[in-house]
């Protein structure tokens, strides 16, 4: 598989696209200066305790408190309020290599016996803040490298179930265990397989020094501060995804250009070549056809192959997704064997979807009905390896017997899909108007109601030039008997922002006489 990744710099978001053999995969933004980000270790001080949620909001800078749940303070918190403590400005600070860990807090404990208001805790963003929501916050502090995860507090050595070589997970376990500190732990990653002793090594070594470095922070900075950030988007996903498929790294931006062939000469100096600046007259993502791809994302129906389409809604609690075979059916005559590759290809298609548009929550899929109980297992093995390449947390259902596959996905970051549309404030988002036969009705009432009710001499009416052409037309107009009826003077104001059966009415000053005065009543 080709794969490449596409960084386009602006000053004021990094757009990054994850291209797997030309077709856009995963988009990334990242707001340049907004800070925030998922990893970041901050020294906050908590504002409130909810004694009903078992849970703690703390300030960490945002201009909405995080959360905290009582579940998030991880088994050995006592032991990190004690270095958190030791070295407050005047304390000598305590070393975690030498300390005595605390017992663990119980799992059914209660937050209140473990935090009060104004405290200082160290905590690590482990969900970045989404719509009215400030962050997601942990105390389970852990600092990933490209080849390992340190754990802090920890002495277990861990490797990761995709890792398959028994001699492999040995001779892993046995370069950790070589240069671990006491009560340091690590999680082996996939990425370690390829790497030498060596590399493992210096990873785990540069992780136990930004753990110090991360400590020493506390007592230099007020709470709330950051005390230790994690590296750029872009330097992040190239940590996480980089392997031997990436064929090229394209930059627009000289200054992102050398931190990202900076960061990749420190961890593999023979993937170095394949980062390139580009200089070219087309926007980069123009260049790569990838803006015509990101159109998509905010498309309601996304096509498949011969007639079939996806539909695509949102709503507050869920995703639905619905398959259609479109006008396929028409020319074939095994409609199992039809429905099982409309729904395979849209499969492939939903999976990349759900990975480009960070779709989390419940996500509700209604495939094309199958029979066959064969084909109901196919698919949904088809749909689980599809996703098997998805690094947010996920779970697949079986088909129900109603034909629909339930998916629930994690998500960390703000979706990068946003609603661009506004509600039409003529009909309200419903798509139905008044009657326009009706309307001539309608404003003679509301004349008659504010020159008899309410004594004005003087309307200023406010319409659409379709209705004030209306209103004005012949000699004996509307305009015209409505003035010798209710003995006022009316001028018609044509408007080109007035929707088509809008109508306004104001006094000589362009005030509301209609709204305001009911608001007086």
């Amino acid at each position: 598989m080709n794969r490449e990744l596409v960084v386009n710099v602006t000053s004021a978001e990094i757009n990054i696209a994850l291209c797997e053999d030309k077709v856009l995969v995963e988009l990334n933004r990242e707001v340049a200066h907004t800070g925030f980000a998922v990893g970041d270790i901050y020294l906050g001080k908590v504002h409130k305790i909810m004694p009903g949620l078992n849970a703690a909001f703390v300030n960490i800078g945002h201009e909405r408190d995080a959360f905290i749940h009582y579940l998030d303070l991880g088994t050995h918190f006592p032991s990190l309020d004690k270095i958190v403590k030791s070295h407050m400005p005047g304390k000598r600070g305590v070393k975690l290599e030498t300390m005595k860990l605390d017992e663990g807090i119980e799992r059914e404990g209660k937050i209140t016996s473990h935090l009060q208001v104004g405290q200082h805790v160290m905590v690590q963003i482990a969900k970045e803040a989404i719509s009215t929501k400030g962050p997601r916050l942990t105390a389970d502090i852990s600092l990933p490298g490209r080849n390992i995860v340190l754990i802090p507090f920890s002495s277990k050595v861990l490797i990761s179930q995709k890792i398959r070589s028994n001699e492999e997970k040995k001779r892993l376990k046995k370069v950790a265990a070589k240069v671990l500190p006491k009560n340091f732990g690590v999680i082996i990653r996939t990425a370690a397989v390829n790497a030498t002793d060596l590399d493992v090594e210096q990873d785990i070594l540069a992780a136990v020094e930004k753990w110090h470095k991360t400590c020493q922070q506390i007592r230099r900075r007020p709470a709330p501060s950051l005390l230790m950030g994690e590296m750029s988007r872009a330097n992040t996903i190239i940590r996480d995804t980089l392997d031997g498929s990436f064929s090229q790294i394209c930059v627009d931006d000289e200054a992102m250009y050398n931190e990202i062939r900076s960061y990749i000469r420190s961890v593999d100096s023979e993937k170095e070549k394949i980062v390139k600046l580009y200089r070219g007259a087309v926007p980069i993502f123009d260049n790569f056809d990838i803006s015509r791809q990101i159109k998509s994302l905010f498309a309601k129906y996304v096509s498949l192959k011969r007639g079939a389409y996806l539909i695509i809604e949102s709503t507050e609690a869920m995703h639905v997704i619905d398959v259609n075979s479109g006008n396929r059916t028409k020319a074939e005559d095994n409609q199992e064997q039809t429905a099982m590759d409309v729904n395979l290809a849209a499969a492939a298609e939903i999976a990349r979807q759900l990975r480009l548009r960070d779709m989390g929550g419940i996500v509700i899929i209604d495939f094309i009905d199958l029979h066959k109980a064969q084909n109901k297992q196919l698919l949904y093995e088809e749909m689980t390896r599809l996703m098997a390449t998805d690094k947010a947390k996920h779970t697949i259902l079986p088909l129900t017997k109603f034909g629909l596959m339930q998916i629930t996905r994690q998500r960390i970051r703000p979706v990068v899909v946003r609603n661009t549309q506004d509600v039409c404030p003529t009909c309200g988002g419903t798509g139905k108007i008044e009657p326009t036969v009706l309307l001539d009705r309608k404003i003679e009432n509301q004349i008659s109601l504010l020159t008899l009710d309410r004594g004005h001499r003087y309307i200023k009416l406010v319409v659409s030039p379709y209705v004030a052409a209306f209103l004005c037309k012949g000699i004996w107009s509307l305009r015209r008997r409505w003035m010798v009826r209710y003995k006022v003077w009316i001028d018609v104001v044509a408007d080109q922002s007035v929707g088509m059966v809008e109508h306004y009415y104001r006094d000589r000053q362009n005030r509301d006489i209609l709204n305001v005065v009911k608001r007086k009543k």
